[in-house]
């Protein structure tokens, strides 16, 4: 792909073909480096890093062609493709934390060339203050410059900078931007710069590429780039947003449209900015959109050159307070065969580490997080800061003092960390309640089906707190997880030995493939006891067909199947049984989470649903019921089950509640209404037959959802267990599911 410059191309990319398992990263990727600067720009998860990682060697391409002057570097070891003249400055730094500033120069310098200590010294005059300093002991730009610092010392012909920006102040990156453009004016080197800020990509380049989903979407000219915000805001799709020259909106664009399109391309920040080095941000509605050039992408290739189509409002926060993160790695990516040991390193190190060591004398490979609040330097693989980065208040929100603040902010961090993380194959921690807690929060974001087990002090209590709806293993550690002992050693070995044997057992790439292609698609059923004729008819219906789950609607159940569904693991859902919404907005003991039906919102699988068993409240005992409820129409169901039926002021707050649910659902949806009953105990003759009630739920729920043609309200003359009805939901999914593929 030429840029323009004429010149003879120092690197030379053709057809780059890169894959991670199953996974296409880079998929073709075309690329000439002739000018002295070069951007790439796009946002998380297109391919950046794994494109300078192929370059240098650290990834292996499955095809293509990678000539730097002419030779072929394609597959070579790191070590030569360094000797070659390629240099790098990874992504996060990657400085040792034990020796000085000194010693990594000394390490790095590779004797006779333009390049040496002297010169990095003057070039970045704050590292000849910190000479004797550790890397543990630099700040974030004072890492950056010794990492830039040790790539230039073996005086490369290309050197490759991967996100050098950063997690910087801004200061601090006008003076890369500075040292950068020196740089760039050398003759004798060019440099490939990865970068996700557009100002400092178009000060520093000459011209900038756009990659999208593993492709080079497009190469122009910086200058035309930086001068030209109309062009900005048709490559980002974002529109009328500029610096104080707004056209008139158009009135049919509603405010959830605009912050729909605005969530694609920008962060979006609710509350401040949390002590971020970020723009100041100007008020919108609920959310605050910078008023900087855009910096982070989210566009498909239609999307680039157009606005981008109105889609679904941003996700709501997830049950765990975590909301929806914009850059989670696809589900597909995250499946791998690394072992992550998560925890608190600077209570834990001695004990963790012993878990890592067990489990790569059996072979595995591993990777240490650590969740550290302390603010304590770090010998894991990930630190404490890199962690707390992905923080939506920021690092100082992590990092506050305040024990309890700071341990809930670092759990949010870790869950939004780790869904950006490819190669998992396994998590693994030790510790008391707090470490349970914090690990727990980022296993529960990780599939359903990669193993997950959390060795703790509480794990022979109440766990479904830490648990929820993933199938972390609590494995109880008996004695405190303190040192390494006679009891420890066994408990800890024991759960490495765990891990290490499931993920052998977990299928390859090309096994699981293999078993999609084959395996009949899941589909998630929700039952109650009272539902149960219902389901089972369905079920005889479709299960030639599909792989029928049934969830149990007790409160996890509900929150298992769209656990599933945030998986990517269920290809449709028949929600026959939402009574959980009952228990949440009328208090019993099996509610629902405020993110009922977020899965389906922020996943527009095929969905039908009804209004099963939404008659009753649940509760424990008799005896238990309380004080206020007591005097109503109630059921002992069994000697631990009472129920407790709706009443019509109940019911329409219900019928409203899942009304403005389904509102937010943008894919194919049938939502049935079962006008005779909705429970096996909502009929003539029996207890909880109450007409008026029913009515009112149906009237709520008519009255607030929005009917396209894509969701659509059906009334059925039938109870939710008669075999008419069974059959009206058949219809209605077969109606709105994807064809199933001819089997062979």
């Amino acid at each position: 792909m030429a840029d323009g410059s004429g010149g003879k191309a120092i690197l030379r990319i053709r057809d780059l073909q890169v894959y991670y398992g199953e996974s296409h990263a880079l998929q073709g990727v075309e690329l000439a480096i002739e000018n002295r600067v070069q951007s790439i720009v796009g946002r998380n998860g297109m391919g950046k890093t794994t494109l300078c990682n192929t370059i240098v060697g650290l990834k292996r391409p499955r095809s293509g062609s990678i000539s730097l002057t002419g030779k072929e570097i394609s597959g070579l070891e790191p070590h030569i493709i360094s000797r070659l003249g390629v240099g790098y400055v990874p992504q996060g730094r990657r400085v040792w934390r034990s020796l000085t500033v000194d010693e990594h120069l000394r390490l790095a310098a590779r004797g006779d060339g333009a390049w040496n200590a002297d010169r990095v010294y003057q070039t970045f005059p704050h590292l000849a203050e910190r000479r004797t300093n550790r890397g543990s002991q630099l700040s974030g730009g004072e890492q950056q410059m010794l990492a830039i610092g040790r790539a230039l010392l073996g005086n490369p012909r290309l050197l490759i900078m991967d996100e050098p920006t950063e997690g910087l102040a801004p200061i601090i990156v006008d003076h890369l931007v500075e040292t950068l453009t020196r740089i760039g004016e050398d003759d004798d080197m060019s440099i490939l710069l990865i970068e996700q800020n557009i100002g400092v990509a178009t000060t520093v380049s000459e011209h900038v590429a756009i990659m999208v989903n593993g492709r080079i979407h497009r190469v122009l000219p910086a200058a035309e780039l930086a001068a030209d915000r109309d062009l900005q805001h048709r490559l980002l799709g974002v529109g009328r947003h500029d610096d104080g020259d707004e056209e008139e909106e158009d009135e049919s664009e509603s405010l959830v449209d605009t912050e729909a399109r605005v969530a694609e391309v920008f962060q979006v920040v609710r509350g401040g900015n949390g002590g971020s080095d970020e723009p100041a941000a100007e008020s919108s509605g609920n959310f605050q959109l910078a008023r900087s050039v855009p910096n982070r992408w989210a566009l498909s290739d239609a999307d680039l050159g157009r606005s981008l189509r109105p889609t679904p409002r941003p996700a709501a926060p997830t049950d765990s307070g975590a909301a929806a993160d914009v850059f989670a790695m696809p589900v597909g990516e995250r499946h791998g065969r690394t072992a992550l040991v998560v925890g608190t390193f600077d209570t834990k190190a001695r004990e963790l580490k012993f878990i890592r060591d067990a489990l790569r004398d059996l072979d595995v490979r591993t990777r240490t997080v650590d969740l550290s609040t302390s603010g304590k330097p770090s010998s894991a693989d990930v630190t404490p800061q890199e962690v707390a980065s992905a923080s939506p208040r920021g690092g100082s929100a992590v990092f506050s003092g305040d024990r309890g603040q700071s341990v809930e902010a670092m759990a949010a961090a870790f869950e939004r960390w780790i869904v950006r993380q490819r190669d998992i194959g396994g998590v693994i921690s030790a510790g008391g309640s707090g470490n349970t807690s914090l690990a727990t929060a980022g296993m529960r974001r990780v599939p359903i089906g990669v193993p997950k087990i959390m060795i703790s002090t509480v794990a022979s209590g109440e766990v479904g707190r830490y648990v929820g709806p993933s199938d972390i293993m609590m494995m109880h550690s008996v004695v405190d997880v303190q040192g390494v002992n006679s009891i420890t050693e066994q408990i800890l070995g024991n759960g490495a030995h765990a891990l290490a044997g499931m993920i052998a057992r977990l299928p390859s790439a090309a096994e699981r493939t293999a078993r999609r292609v084959a395996a009949k698609p899941a589909l998630g059923i929700t039952m109650f006891g009272l539902t149960t004729p219902c389901v089972q008819a369905a079920i005889a219906e479709l299960e030639a067909d599909y792989d029928c789950l049934v969830f149990h609607a007790t409160g996890i159940g509900g929150r298992c199947m769209e656990s599933l569904a945030e998986s990517g693991m269920l290809s449709a859902a028949i929600d026959v049984t939402t009574t959980e919404v009952a228990d949440l907005l009328v208090g019993g003991v099996f509610p629902a989470t405020e993110d009922r039906f977020g899965a389906f919102i922020r996943h527009p699988i095929p969905y039908v649903g009804s209004l099963g068993a939404m008659d009753m409240v649940n509760f424990g005992p008799l005896e238990t019921l309380p004080a206020k409820f007591r005097g109503r129409n109630l059921v002992v169901h069994n000697p631990n089950v009472t129920l407790m039926r709706t009443t019509r002021d109940e019911n329409a707050a219900i019928g409203a509640w899942i009304g403005e649910r389904l509102n937010r659902m943008a894919g194919p949806v049938r939502f049935l209404i079962p006008e005779h009953g909705v429970s096996g105990i909502d009929v003539p003759g029996k207890p909880f037959h109450d007409p008026d009630a029913d009515n009112a739920l149906f009237s709520a729920l008519e009255k607030s959802v929005q009917q396209t043609v894509q969701r659509q309200l059906l009334r059925v003359p039938a109870a939710v267990n008669d075999p008419s009805f069974a059959a009206a939901l058949v219809k209605a999914f077969r109606g709105i599911a994807v064809p199933l593929r001819k089997r062979a």
